[in-house]
């Protein structure tokens, strides 16, 4: 292990270092506007910079953050990345007139899986240029779970090709990160783009482990309690 990682590791029993990494998320399809706005008041009060909401609640979410330093993200295609690219550009268009400031796109798993790598790319490419002609950045949803080996090296290939900004292991209701994902899509990646582990991290062991294979994103509903687990001042 490098000196550097050993020192992001070990910083890591500090919760503020930890807040950083969160991309604090309601993705639920159950989450109320109430939670909403309680997930927006946890991030600023943790300092989680980025939260995750379906785009229905962008709206209501960017009236509670105008004015912060907290980014508001939303996912695009979510859950199976099956919809049309046409359809995807519109959401993403859509989502970030009305205040989002990061896409997590999912990825066309079927096309994927039918060996239509130029209908994958095209479709990835189609939300990137969206995401970037507004200055924001694209993370592309694998769904891991769902994918052999090959096709997940195959997929973080394709998407940095098209030019996302991170690869993402899963939407995280079919599925979690694994460590083993982690290091693959991180090895297959380089410095080409970046890794966001989402998906069944719930503790600080788990975040760590997840930092140490070569993440530098965290999606989770479990912020909050992470933040307890390191003993952070407690949001009244």
């Amino acid at each position: 292990m490098s000196q550097v990682l050993t020192d992001t590791i070990g910083s890591l029993r500090d919760w503020r270092t930890v807040a950083h990494y969160i991309d604090h998320s309601k993705l639920q399809p159950q989450t109320t506007e109430t939670e909403v706005r309680r997930l927006c008041q946890e991030a600023l009060h943790y300092g989680f910079p980025t939260i995750f909401v379906h785009p229905w609640y962008v709206p209501s979410a960017a009236s509670v953050l105008r004015g912060t330093n907290v980014k508001l993200g939303t996912p695009i295609g979510f859950t199976q990345g099956g919809t049309f690219s046409c359809v995807k550009r519109f959401e993403a268009e859509e989502a970030l007139r009305l205040g989002a400031r990061e896409l997590d796109m999912v990825i066309n798993i079927g096309a994927l899986k039918s060996g239509r790598n130029d209908r994958v790319e095209s479709d990835i490419r189609e939300v990137v240029k969206v995401a970037h002609d507004a200055g924001v950045i694209l993370k592309v949803i694998l769904e891991t779970a769902l994918l052999t080996r090959e096709e997940k090296i195959l997929a973080c290939e394709l998407s940095v090709a098209a030019g996302a900004d991170f690869v993402k292991t899963s939407t995280g209701l079919l599925g979690g990160a694994t460590v083993e994902d982690v290091r693959l899509m991180r090895s297959v990646v380089g410095d080409r783009a970046r890794v966001k582990a989402s998906g069944g991290i719930r503790t600080a062991g788990d975040l760590t482990r997840m930092i140490e294979a070569g993440a530098e994103r965290i999606g989770t509903t479990s912020g909050v309690s992470i933040m307890r687990e390191l003993h952070a001042p407690e949001l009244s």
